[in-house]
């Protein structure tokens, strides 16, 4: 019974998917007979009941779309290639603002050396960028100052999968040559930073953090790579991520967090939070999925902002779900954030869809007339950061902030979550089925090779009415959004972080106290569609009357 049962099984992924598990089979599999047992054993995958007539009509359509699979594989598929069918977050009605306005940051006039050094690691960027334009300190110095950190530091935390130290001296050394010639490319000029090793760089190892890519070489330079060299900025280090975008572990380790180095760091940009959290660079970019800048941004006490879905390219980036996948900045603080935003976004004719719209940050704009909305009834949950996030609600009024509650849609967001599975599952199709997933460190019931091998088991007719339901989701946050500018939810409580990645909206995350264990804990804003601007005045007005960002965890 047993062995009937396993070949029963095989027979039906066999012509469902056309996926074997080991190549011997593969010869049986295609010239095997679909029988109707088969059919009525698939049945139960779907939840689906046909009579004996209906199946029996099946078999000829099911041979020939068996063989319709294997053509389609013969066709050589990299992970860049984007499918036809593009995700677009803009509901009906939805007016984007193109008109671009002078951006206004701080004031870091204020800024001086510290007596030790070392203390430049916790400095922001408008802090540092002051320095290197006044010429206190050189960007060879800053640059070689964090790279000796990632080197004392980073192999503790399992942060680091490849110093880009050639590169990084000839960065600044061309910066500080161009700031001795009056030319200033602006804040960003001969700033250190760090790049999850999901973003291709010329040269240099791109690994997804996953055993079967480790020595994976991409000739090209991600877009937003290109964007922060045009900016000035210093590429360092390639930083670890939970293989092919997943928690902390990678094939080299598991990310830890500097708060407690016997924990991981939460993931994906596993490694982006963690060296920005310690020190080790004032800045990274990560790339979010379903919580994948916001979770580690949280464990490892630092700022992250999620933009707008199609407002910053993937273009070099690793593809996980094209419909969902997103970069953004990791940073000390929320204007930090919007230093680095206004570097990376805009269109770049490589990603599609783009969108340039403006961004009119201006860290003194009115924010009195912003009408704030708060999650009611997630708040209203036992959860572990209730008492924090109570606390940030009550200072939000105390700084003049009238705010409503407001609930987010009712409609079944954790049902079309497989959404991201059947990307994730056609993005590394090929993976799957050379049995090059064994390869994955993590071979656990929830991870990777599992979930791939699930997901050949959503049938296309669910996926398609998946995202029926996602346009209802983008239709409901339109008629949220035109009531409110910005709304506070739980960094991980509810159905938030999933709703607002499927739908596209941007998300500051920010630190707002520490758990009973001395580890961070958080707190999310999320703001309209483009509205980044506002969203990141409204995180850096709340910074400037709170101290969270400020504190950082000491490492010896």
């Amino acid at each position: 019974m047993r062995n009937k049962s396993l070949i029963t099984v095989a027979l039906i992924i066999a012509f469902l998917s056309g996926y074997c598990i080991n190549s011997w089979y593969e010869g049986f599999f295609l010239s095997s007979e679909i029988e109707p047992e088969q059919i009525k054993a698939a049945e139960k995958l779907i939840g689906l009941e046909m009579t004996p007539a209906e199946k029996d009509s099946m078999i000829n359509g099911l041979k020939e779309l068996r063989g319709n699979y294997q053509n389609i594989r013969a066709v050589e598929l990299e992970n860049g290639i984007m499918p036809a069918i593009l995700f677009n977050p803009i509901p009906d009605g939805f007016q984007i603002n193109y008109k671009q306005e002078a951006i206004k940051y701080g004031d870091y006039s204020s800024t001086v050396l510290p007596d030790n050094p070392d203390d430049l690691a916790f400095y922001s960027i408008g802090q540092l960028a002051h320095l290197i334009k006044t010429k206190k300190i050189t960007s060879v110095n800053l640059t070689r100052l964090f790279l000796d950190r990632l080197k004392k530091f980073g192999p503790r935390l399992e942060c680091v999968i490849t110093l880009t130290e050639k590169r990084a001296m000839e960065k600044a050394k061309q910066a500080d040559d161009e700031l001795a010639k009056g030319k200033y490319r602006g804040l960003l000029h001969g700033i250190p930073y760090g790049a999850k090793d999901l973003l291709a760089v010329k040269g240099y190892k791109t690994t997804w953090g996953a055993m079967p890519f480790k020595d994976q070489f991409i000739d090209q330079d991600a877009t937003v790579i290109k964007k922060l060299d045009e900016a000035g900025a210093v590429l360092c280090a390639k930083l670890s991520l939970g293989a092919l975008a997943w928690g902390d572990v990678w094939f080299g380790g598991k990310t830890r967090n500097p708060w407690n180095i016997k924990e991981g760091s939460s993931g994906s940009s596993a490694g982006s939070a963690a060296a920005v959290s310690a020190g080790l660079l004032p800045f990274a970019l990560g790339t979010e999925t379903w919580g994948s800048i916001v979770s580690p941004s949280t464990v490892c006490g630092v700022t992250g902002l999620r933009p707008t879905y199609g407002s910053v390219s993937r273009y070099g980036a690793m593809a996980l779900s094209w419909s969902m996948d997103k970069i953004g900045p990791i940073c000390r603080n929320a204007e930090d954030a919007a230093m680095v935003y206004e570097a990376i976004k805009g269109e770049d004719g490589l990603d599609k869809p783009m969108y340039n719209a403006a961004f009119n940050y201006n860290a003194k704009t009115d924010l009195s007339g912003l009408k704030i909305g708060y999650l009611e009834s997630d708040f209203k949950k036992d959860y572990p950061f209730h008492i924090n996030d109570s606390l940030t609600i009550a200072a939000i009024r105390t700084m003049g902030f009238n705010i409503e509650p407001v609930e987010i849609s009712k409609l079944p967001v954790n049902d079309v979550a497989f959404i991201l599975n059947a990307e994730a599952a056609a993005a590394f199709d090929e993976l799957t089925r050379s049995d090059k997933d064994d390869l994955l460190v993590r071979q656990i019931q929830n991870a990777w090779p599992n979930v791939f091998r699930m997901s050949r088991f959503i049938p296309a007719v669910e996926y398609i009415n998946a995202n029926r339901i996602r346009t209802k989701l983008i239709r409901e946050m339109k008629i949220l959004m035109d009531t409110i500018d910005i709304y506070i939810a739980p960094s991980w409580e509810g159905d938030n972080l999933l709703l607002t990645n499927l739908t596209g909206h941007p998300c500051v995350v920010i630190p707002n106290g520490f758990s009973e264990d001395g580890t961070p804990t958080s707190i999310s804003f999320i703001g309209r569609l483009f509205g980044e601007a506002e969203l990141i005045a409204f995180s850096h007005k709340y910074q400037q009357e709170t101290d969270h960002h400020l504190k950082h965890p000491v490492l010896e």
